[in-house]
Parts: C-alpha cells; sequence; structure tokens
C-alpha cells in the first residue's frame, strides 16, 4: 500500500483535532471571561531507510489568545471586571489555587465569596467570608467592604481583599476544567498593579467570524486528505489489476 496513506491519515486525524478546538471555541463565544485555543499544525519528517522525502503531520501544542475581550456594564455589585492583564485567584476543587478571568461572583449558603461555579474566591489571606445583612461593594484594587443594611449605614467594614495575579502569560496553561494554572505548579504572587471595574463583566475574546471561517477551511483539509487516500486506494487497485493480467 502506498505510504502516503499514512501521511494523508495523519493529516485527517489532526485537522479533526483542530476542529474539535476551534468548535469549543464558537462553543464559548459567550462565556465571561473565556480565552480562546490556538492551534497549528507542522511537519515532522519521517526517519527511516530511503530518502527523506516524507513527513507527518502533527497538531503542534495548543496555545492561548490572552488578548482582553470587550468589558460590559451589568451593575450588579457581585460582577467585577478585570481592566486590562491580571488574573482572579480562585480556590479550584482539587484544593490549589488556579486564575480566571471570570468576575461573576456569588455569595454561598455559609457566606463564601465563590464563583458562579461554586469554587471559592481567594482573598491576601483565604477566602472571603461575607457576614449577613450587609451590602456589598468591590474596589478597583480587589478590595471587599460592607455596609450593613440595619443600625449605623455609614459603619464600613473592610472584609478582605480580591487575590489578584499578573504572571508571565508564558507561565500559565489551561487545564481541563478551563482555569490557568501556573506551569511549575507555584502559586502566583499578588500584584497591586491589577486594577478591576465594578459592576461590570468581561466576554470572551473568540472572534465568531473568524471560527467559522477556520472551521471552513479544516473541514476542506480533512475532505483534500480524505480524498488523497481514495486516489491511493484507486491506483493500488489499477495496479494489482495490471499486475494480475501480466
Amino acid at each position: 500500500m502506498d505510504r502516503v496513506i499514512y501521511t494523508a491519515m495523519s493529516g485527517a486525524k489532526h485537522t479533526l483535532e483542530q476542529q474539535a478546538n476551534t468548535s469549543n471555541n464558537l462553543a464559548n463565544a459567550t462565556t465571561t471571561g473565556f480565552r480562546e485555543q490556538l492551534n497549528t499544525f507542522r511537519a515532522v519528517p519521517v526517519v527511516g531507510e530511503g530518502l527523506a522525502t516524507r513527513t507527518f503531520v502533527v497538531d503542534s501544542t495548543a496555545g492561548t489568545n490572552f488578548s482582553a475581550g470587550p468589558i460590559q456594564d451589568t451593575g450588579r455589585a457581585l460582577d467585577v471586571a478585570i481592566q486590562g492583564p491580571g488574573w482572579i485567584g480562585v480556590q479550584s476543587s482539587d484544593g490549589g489555587e488556579a486564575y480566571t478571568r471570570n468576575g461573576s461572583f456569588k455569595l454561598s449558603e455559609n457566606g463564601i465569596l465563590q464563583t458562579q461555579s461554586g469554587l471559592n474566591v481567594m482573598g491576601d489571606g483565604g477566602p472571603i467570608s461575607i457576614p449577613p445583612d450587609v451590602t456589598i461593594a468591590i474596589a478597583s484594587d480587589g478590595t471587599v467592604s460592607s455596609i450593613p443594611t440595619t443600625g449605623t449605614p455609614n459603619a464600613v467594614n473592610i472584609l478582605g481583599r480580591i487575590k489578584l495575579v499578573n504572571p508571565d502569560e508564558k507561565a500559565l496553561k489551561r487545564g481541563d476544567d478551563g482555569l490557568f494554572r501556573m506551569t511549575t505548579g507555584t502559586q502566583a504572587p499578588p500584584d497591586a498593579n491589577v486594577r478591576l471595574a465594578g459592576g461590570a463583566l468581561e466576554g470572551s475574546n473568540v472572534n465568531v467570524v473568524e471560527s467559522m471561517v477556520s472551521m471552513i477551511n479544516l473541514a476542506r483539509q480533512f475532505d483534500l486528505n480524505m480524498k488523497v487516500i481514495t486516489t491511493a486506494q484507486s491506483d493500488a487497485d489499477k495496479a494489482n489489476q495490471i499486475l494480475s493480467v501480466s
């Protein structure tokens, strides 16, 4: 069988994988704080006997588009958006520290500040606890304050400060849960220069039009690889017919 089949097969396989990532980007086009996944093809020479004329196609390590998404005003006190670079520290399900750009928060039944998915928002000293019967305000530096709804309304209490970090983008990797973590397994230090916009959320940075065009191009690439396999099979059948006649 012609070896070109294996080359086309590897191309088709990795085209499907890129198609899956593009579909995931489109599915998260409206997800708050989502960062687009990037994929590229690269050629790997086949090492072996004979001439070095054949290569396999592989999908290189998936990257991330860290450009900022659009900021939309919500007017909700527990919504914050990061202005410029930076990340919000949260406690992941495995107990470690992870980072997100999704600033849509809520209060748990026990009064703990959490993300909408139920992850605790990290403060300088751990999760931030909110007492009952108070109004919450989040400052641009991440400071969480409360004003009691009963008694003296001007008694402002500082409850904690949201952990805001700004590590090097190259030191971050995306997890299966969509959260980012340090590649070294350590925790990023707080950065006082990161600023929040209250009453707003950052949208996804996925460009829907570009993603749709990418899906069309990937579909054409897949069809081309399938055509190469079909042509190779047809040529092999004709060659067998000629040999059988001889």
